[in-house]
């Protein structure tokens, strides 16, 4: 079983793994865009959902190892997207961050098997969020479900950092071999489970081709697999 007796408590992965990030990110960008064509329809004219995805992934490149604030990158992206289109403006990308934010949290789509999992899993296991995004549970209709929540901004170093994983575990009170850590990630899931001595569970929902030398203990395209022989 993958969740047999011996599991005490279950870590969860948040973005792509509870819900789907890049849906919910494309969505609130897209709001952005409309937002600053009524505002300034010369400079959205000059971008596309792409083109400032692109920036704001050069963006946290140049600030990779400075900060790990994902608020904090998204309104220096935005800063930088009117440098780019020739319209520097502060006090207009701190507007487009919070139209951003607002659509980023509060139009999150769980993905259906979760909220039944969780209900289930709830009264038999302590629960926890384990993230290197931002998506807080109280923000995003989750809150309740867990008995600890980490998120990698708060500290300053992310999965697969041991030490996120060490966290998990004082704050569930439990040895390494009663926990166990569930991801869509290879990189950063399932390898920082595995250098912490924690059991991985790699949440393919795509059934995607494992291209890595890392190898999770199970594998599964759905939540509602947890419970399978």
């Amino acid at each position: 079983m993958i969740l047999g007796k011996d599991i005490a408590a279950v870590s969860f992965d948040g973005d792509g793994t509870l819900w789907d990030f890049n849906k919910v990110m494309r969505h609130s960008l897209r709001c952005v865009l409309e937002e600053l064509e009524n505002l300034d329809h010369p400079a959205a004219n000059k971008l596309t959902i792409e083109k400032m995805i692109s920036i704001r992934e050069k963006v946290a490149e140049k600030l990779k190892g400075r900060t790990t604030n994902l608020e904090h990158i998204r309104l220096e992206a935005f800063q930088q997207t009117l440098r780019e289109v020739g319209t520097p403006d502060n006090a207009l990308a701190r507007k487009l961050n919070r139209i951003y934010l607002k659509h980023r949290f509060e139009d999150i789509e769980l993905f259906p098997d979760v909220l039944p999992i969780l209900s289930e899993l709830k009264s038999g296991y302590i629960l926890g969020l384990l993230s290197n995004g931002n998506s807080y549970p109280q923000r995003c209709g989750l809150e309740g479900f867990f008995s600890f929540v980490i998120f990698s901004q708060d500290y300053g170093f992310e999965k697969p950092d041991i030490r996120l994983f060490q966290m998990a575990l004082r704050e569930a009170g439990c040895s390494e071999t009663e926990m166990i850590h569930i991801g869509d990630s290879l990189n950063t899931d399932v390898l920082g489970a595995h250098k912490a001595g924690i059991r991985s569970v790699w949440l393919n929902r795509k059934g995607e081709k494992n291209q890595t030398h890392i190898i999770p203990d199970y594998e599964i395209r759905s939540l509602t697999e947890l419970h399978k022989s």
